[in-house]
């Protein structure tokens, strides 16, 4: 038997958004029921330097919350959600069969080594 995917889920938000504010509980829930995956937190103003490219850009990231799904190092979803479980439990189910398609924009290959990085380094919860 094979290792299953390594799964990131990480939820993009800022500390004054009312909605996240209201997802955390929600995502926390989610991180419960679901321990084959990470997932981490990752407050854009706190991290605004780390998640910049080498160009200084930051993130373009208007909405929230925004989910951003690495698998095997491999940037899957990133976009603005539902603030619903359901919403991550489908995109979870398609992971586990391996459907969600790969992302090959520059943006999301960037802000995924970024999240990693943070992940691996032990600043994000």
């Amino acid at each position: 038997m094979t290792a299953a995917p390594q799964l990131l889920v990480a939820c993009l938000c800022a500390g004054w958004c009312t909605t996240c504010d209201a997802y955390r509980a929600t995502f926390d829930a989610l991180a419960d029921r679901h321990p084959q995956a990470r997932f981490v937190w990752v407050d854009i103003e706190d991290h605004a330097d780390a998640l910049e490219d080498d160009d200084g850009h930051a993130p373009d990231i208007q909405n929230f919350p925004t989910l951003l799904l690495v698998q095997d190092g491999t940037p899957r979803f990133f976009g603005t959600v539902l603030p619903h479980a359901a919403v991550v439990e489908r995109m979870l189910a398609e992971a586990a069969r391996a459907a969600l398609p790969r992302l090959s924009d520059a943006g999301s290959q960037v802000l995924a080594r970024a999240v990693l990085a943070l992940q691996h380094s032990g600043a994000l919860d």
